[in-house]
């Protein structure tokens, strides 16, 4: 009689009181709950806005996440696509007067080809070749948008409609997409095209042999990706209503990029948390000025030596 064993890559200790919390199924419902009750601890306009932008945050580094943890391609230019979202909706809205939520299904039909688009011709490089293109193309769309009237150049486009008035309700309804997309992708990454995902991060060549089509797979982790990226700039526009080619720079790419590294690659409540850390940290900070972004980085190197593996690392299993 066969008996199936489950065990634990990369560790044989027994399992600890703090991997025991990583791996408790009602910790992303406590983050949703302290989410949904930090207005009331605080509902100052500032403390609002930074939640909100904090919220936007999380669903950038979420749909990186399927591009660079559960695929394993490294895109410095995942910020092209928040700027695609974010300039499809504001150009739709303001020049044909339509109500925000109308340009959502504009929004994803464009995502979806500009993920085609820069994706089609650059996956089938690989590691560093595949980062700098990408980062190639982060710039050419920022510069596209800085030369083009009908993005308003460098000024960019104003008056973008808001989605709800109340800057509460709006950012209820950020928390409740952003947890949509979260849960989104998390179970994607639990689905037979996560596991392809993962064989084709692991070791692209062995899965190429074993049938995986490891050109589509990549493409369709580029296109989920793309889509996220493109709704989050859905509700950055909203949120400011007003976007120019200065938010979509490419240290916003590496700030969420930091933020799947920090929380732990292909671990999506490590990524939650990463995300949160990087937005909020800064504006905690805030009090000590110009040494702020000295004091940020010195606090993230320190991390990044204590916890190498992210502060909540995916623990995958495997059946022997």
């Amino acid at each position: 009689m066969s008996t199936t064993k489950v065990r634990r890559l990369g560790t044989d200790k027994p399992p600890t009181r703090v991997s025991r919390m990583m791996q408790n199924k009602w910790a992303g419902v406590a983050g949703l709950l302290i989410a949904l009750l930090a207005p009331f601890v605080n509902a100052t306009p500032y403390a609002l806005s930074v939640m909100t932008s904090a919220a936007i945050f999380v669903m950038l580094a979420a749909g990186l996440n399927i591009v660079v943890g559960y695929c394993g391609l490294l895109d410095l230019g995942y910020v092209a696509f928040f700027a695609v979202g974010a300039y499809t909706s504001g150009v739709l809205s303001t020049r044909f007067d339509l109500p925000l939520l109308v340009t959502v299904p504009a929004v994803i039909v464009v995502t979806v080809i500009a993920g085609i688009v820069i994706g089609a011709p650059t996956l089938r490089l690989r590691s560093d070749y595949l980062a700098i293109v990408t980062l190639g193309f982060g710039e050419i769309i920022r510069i596209t948008a800085n030369n083009l009237d009908v993005t308003g150049g460098p000024s960019g486009i104003y008056g973008i409609p808001h989605l709800v008035g109340s800057p509460v309700i709006f950012y209820y309804v950020t928390v409740v997409v952003v947890s949509l997309a979260v849960l989104g992708a998390a179970r994607l990454g639990r689905s037979r095209l996560g596991r392809a995902w993962r064989f084709v991060r692991e070791d692209e060549d062995a899965a190429e042999a074993m049938g995986v089509h490891t050109y589509r797979v990549k493409l369709a982790a580029y296109i989920a990706g793309a889509v996220w990226g493109g709704l989050a700039g859905v509700l950055f526009a909203s949120q400011l209503s007003a976007i120019s080619p200065g938010s979509f720079t490419f240290l916003q790419s590496a700030l969420v990029l930091m933020a799947v590294v920090l929380g732990g690659m292909g671990s999506m409540p490590g990524v939650v948390i990463g995300a949160v850390v990087i937005s909020i940290l800064p504006e905690i900070l805030r009090g000590l000025a110009d040494y702020r972004f000295l004091l940020f980085g010195i606090l993230l190197i320190i991390v990044m030596l204590l916890r190498p593996q992210g502060l909540w690392p995916a623990r995958s299993k495997e059946v022997s």
